[in-house]
């Protein structure tokens, strides 16, 4: 039987997509299967599910943002991963991150730019929305940052973006961190574990 390949989908703007990056590579080991990262456009996915950002959910609501808080404890504690730095300009506009998402694709350097941009983010968190400072950082981590924002503007990587977004809600999507093992849709960090014993058992 083919291993069953898990698909994540992705927004640099989501802290929990960023601790879910983190937990990722162990669990790949551990089931000897790649994880597709699939970059999709968070505010796309709200608009088009009428879905609001947690900050938005959360406010005014008595103990929901406490609970947050220790559920991702609890996480950081289980996967062995560092917590996320709290971005000072959140809420951060990711259109042009997830735009270069789809060039770094294009140009061969997919992996290297997601473990930049992630970290850019929410390791040592900036104002990735202003594209010299992100150019900067893209460079700083060895990427050429001034030819991934050049290329992230044009209409073909523009519309790969859009279709990634819009094939995402189709599915059932309507925030990030959302894993797929098939048709079995998954949300939510917390999911991974549910994500790793799923395919653990298709992989039987």
């Amino acid at each position: 039987m083919t291993k069953t390949s898990p698909q994540f989908l992705f927004d640099f703007g989501s802290p929990n997509a960023y601790l879910s990056h983190l937990a990722i590579p162990a669990i790949a080991v551990r089931t000897g299967v790649t994880f597709e990262y699939v970059p999709v456009l968070l505010g796309g996915i709200f608009k088009a599910t009428n879905n609001r950002s947690p900050a938005e959910t959360y406010a005014g609501v008595k103990n929901k943002r406490e609970f947050h808080q220790i559920e991702t404890e609890r996480f950081v504690k289980r996967f062995g991963v560092k917590p996320y730095t709290m971005n000072p300009f959140f809420p951060v506009n990711t259109l042009n991150l997830m735009r270069v998402a789809i060039a770094a694709q294009l140009e061969g350097v997919f992996e290297k730019y997601v473990e930049a941009a992630f970290h850019h983010m929410w390791g040592e968190p900036k104002k990735m929305d202003d594209p010299e400072v992100a150019i900067k950082a893209l460079t700083d981590s060895g990427l050429d940052g001034a030819r991934l924002f050049a290329r992230g503007q044009e209409p073909e990587v523009k519309a790969v973006l859009v279709a990634n977004t819009q094939t995402a809600v189709e599915r059932g999507a309507f925030g990030s961190p959302t894993f797929f093992v098939g048709n079995e849709m998954f949300f939510g960090k917390e999911q991974l574990r549910e994500v790793e014993e799923l395919i653990i058992g298709a992989n039987k």
